[in-house]
C-alpha cells in the first residue's frame, strides 16, 4: 500500500509544478499599462537680468520662448538692444538672460545713468528700481545735493547692498 500512496502523491505534485510552469509561461492578457505624463507640466524657471522693466527670477510655462520671459519681467527698458538677444528661442528650467542695453539720454555717459543729474523716467530704467524709488532719488538728491559717490545713492530708503549691486556698473556721477 505505500508504493501506491507515495505513487498518488508524486503524481498530484508532478500536476501541481506542471500547472504552476504553464500559468509562468502563459502569455500575460490584458492590455500593458502606459504610463502618461502629467496633465500639467511644472513651470521653468527663468533669470532675467539687465535692461528690462523688472529683472528677477520668472516662472515661465514650458514651451516658452526668450521674449515671453522679457514680458514676465514687465518688458524692455528704455535703450535696450533686444536685437542681440534671438528673443524666439526655447527657455529650458534654469535659463539665464541678460538684455543688452545702453540708455542714450543727455544724462548718461558710457551707457551709464548720471545720478545726479538723471530724471526719475531715466533712473526707473535701472535694475531693480521702481518709479518710486526712483522718485526718492531724486527727491534725496534735491534735499541732500548731489551724491559725491555712487555709493552714497545706498543712502537713499528703499535702496539696500543688494539693490546697490544690481546698479552699481549702471550709474555714474558725471560725464
Amino acid at each position: 500500500m505505500k508504493p501506491v500512496y507515495y505513487l498518488g502523491i508524486g503524481v498530484l505534485l508532478g500536476l501541481l509544478a506542471a500547472g504552476v510552469i504553464w500559468l509562468a509561461a502563459a502569455q500575460p492578457r490584458g492590455a500593458p499599462v502606459v504610463l502618461l505624463p502629467t496633465s500639467t507640466p511644472g513651470k521653468l524657471m527663468v533669470d532675467v537680468s539687465g535692461a528690462v522693466v523688472s529683472p528677477g527670477v520668472y516662472a515661465v510655462a514650458p514651451g516658452s520662448r526668450i521674449n515671453d520671459a522679457i514680458q514676465a519681467a514687465g518688458g524692455l527698458a528704455v535703450g535696450a538692444e533686444a536685437d542681440q538677444l534671438n528673443l524666439a528661442a526655447l527657455l529650458k528650467d534654469g535659463d539665464h538672460i541678460d538684455v543688452p542695453g545702453i540708455v542714450t539720454t543727455s544724462h548718461v555717459s558710457a551707457g551709464r545713468i548720471n545720478i545726479n543729474t538723471a530724471t526719475v523716467i531715466e533712473l526707473d530704467t535701472l535694475p531693480g528700481i521702481s518709479p518710486t524709488t526712483a522718485q526718492s532719488i531724486v527727491d534725496y538728491r534735491l534735499e541732500n545735493g548731489p551724491f559725491q559717490s555712487i555709493q552714497d545713492v545706498a543712502n537713499v530708503p528703499g535702496i539696500g547692498p543688494s539693490t546697490f549691486d544690481k546698479i552699481k556698473d549702471y550709474i555714474t556721477l558725471g560725464p
